[in-house]
């Protein structure tokens, strides 16, 4: 018996001395003095097993192509290049959300601390990139274009410091790619006063027929298609559609925003019935469209290293650059940037959308401010007496007036008046009726007057410092017909 434990003793230690040279031990039936120590040896936590301890772990081909900041030198196993020339390859999905832990026991060690947010918002989206290990030689060459005029981005980045903050937040609250707030600099430069010759307008350049489409308001007073936020929400919405639209395929969906749905549809079917892959790197497409995607990871790739294509980006505050005032009334651009403190440029570019100098009398009365100039208006504007705002009264151009002659009389500048009224050059027309700022909108409430003996439209008008046509206008007259005595009239004028 001696002799048997001896031996199971033996084996044991054996076996383990293999273990530690990394030789395989055969699988063999215990004895039963082998079970009893080897349950006494669990018991002690001593586990010889490593591939227990130490799991590997397999990257899932559903990865997105990048969750952090590139690195060429040794990618991340997790975040393998996409090779878009060597095959057809679809956009990557979107990231899969990590599964909810577990209860955390008492003594377990605690986690920790989350990362705080960078200062900077070039590098929150660095943080945040998806495509910029995507591996093609159309985004070679996109990319040599641009650092061809290596000052270009960097001027052009300076626009973003207006709008790059507001623009991310609003792409990562609706869980899309960040590198998609790319791309009003591929479309605008940043410039939200930036037409094309084609019509297409604002941050994100779009057209007439398409802001309409997506109930953009444009009119003589405001264009939507301009407004930093209304081209935004837009913006986003018409890609959330595409992306559906287009299989849940990005790359698809951000070409139809750049060429037409109708287009990339084609190109589908025509790829389809070929047999070939549909994919967007499959695609014959123009070549705006064949190099749109390409600019797009260019550009997210010189934003992931500058350093590494020795480009520096203006930093970017990761910080709202400004905030919304309510207004409440009619306010002249010029008059806000006196009660604000901010050069009236700088407010012309948060407020692109107001196309004049006053604030459209049809939309709500706010106005876009730097975050800092904010309380600074507000307390300003309640100061206000409501003779320092922008008021309004209207004039009914009489037979031989001329804009030159009404904006004397009214004081103001002939371009004022053809701003609020929309007048492109001199021509204006008898009978019609001008806005004109500096008197009240509405009109004061109506007079009456019982109309004499010997009374005329003339002397009364005249009585009453008015015009025939007025007199004729507010009380639907023939101007033909004769007064009849006892005939109430309504005035409309001041004092009485």
């Amino acid at each position: 018996m001696l002799f048997i434990n001896d031996l199971a003793r033996f084996s044991i230690v054996f076996s383990s001395f293999l273990l530690v040279l990394g030789c395989q031990v055969p699988s063999a039936p215990l004895l039963p003095s082998q079970a009893a120590l080897a349950t006494a040896s669990s018991a002690t936590g001593d586990d010889t097993d490593a591939t227990e301890r130490t799991p590997i772990e397999h990257a899932s081909p559903e990865a997105p192509v990048s969750t952090g900041d590139a690195d060429t030198d040794s990618p991340p196993v997790s975040s393998p290049a996409v090779q878009t020339d060597a095959g057809p390859l679809a956009a990557p999905p979107a990231a899969q959300k990590p599964a909810a832990p577990g209860p955390v026991a008492d003594n377990a060690e605690p986690e920790t601390a989350a990362e705080p947010e960078p200062d900077d918002v070039w590098e929150r989206m660095r943080q945040n990139m998806r495509w910029q290990q995507t591996d093609s030689i159309r985004i070679d060459k996109a990319r040599d274009d641009y650092l061809s005029h290596i000052n270009h981005i960097p001027l052009v980045a300076e626009r973003a410091d207006n709008y790059l903050y507001y623009i991310v937040e609003e792409v990562e609250k609706r869980n899309m790619p960040v590198e998609i707030a790319l791309i009003p600099m591929i479309e605008s430069d940043w410039d939200p006063f930036a037409a094309s010759h084609s019509g297409a307008a604002g941050l994100w350049q779009i057209m007439p027929a398409t802001g309409d489409h997506l109930g953009l308001e444009q009119d003589s007073w405001y264009d939507g298609r301009k407004s930093v936020r209304d081209s935004t929400t837009v913006a986003l919405d018409y890609l959330e559609t595409l992306y559906e639209q287009f299989d849940e395929d990005w790359f698809l969906a951000i070409a139809a925003y750049n060429s037409g749905a109708g287009n990339i549809e084609r190109a589908r079917r025509a790829n389809e019935a070929k047999g070939l892959s549909t994919d967007y790197w499959s695609l014959k497409l123009r070549r705006q469209a064949t190099n749109y995607i390409p600019k797009l990871i260019a550009l997210a790739q010189i934003v992931a290293e500058p350093e590494r294509f020795d480009v520096e980006l203006p930093p970017v505050e990761n910080a709202p650059s400004f905030e919304v005032v309510e207004i409440g009334r009619p306010l002249q651009m010029s008059q806000a940037a006196r009660l604000s403190g901010v050069d009236l440029d700088t407010l012309r570019a948060l407020n692109p959308g107001q196309l004049r100098e006053t604030l459209s009398p049809d939309r709500p009365f706010e106005m876009l401010v730097p975050v800092e100039n904010a309380n600074r208006l507000e307390a300003n504007i309640a100061t206000l007496s409501p003779e320092d705002l922008v008021q309004w009264k209207t004039y009914r151009i009489k037979p031989g007036d001329s804009l030159a002659r009404i904006a004397e009389v009214f004081d103001i500048d002939v371009q004022v008046l053809q701003d609020v009224n929309s007048i492109d050059g001199s021509k204006i027309r008898a009978g019609d009726v001008l806005k004109i700022p500096g008197g009240n909108l509405e009109d004061p409430p109506p007079q009456g007057y019982l109309v004499r003996k010997g009374d005329s439209l003339s002397r009364i008008a005249g009585k009453f410092k008015v015009s025939v046509d007025d007199l004729v206008d507010w009380n639907a007259l023939d101007p033909a017909a004769y007064l009849k005595p006892g005939q109430e009239l309504k005035l409309y004028v001041k004092g009485g």
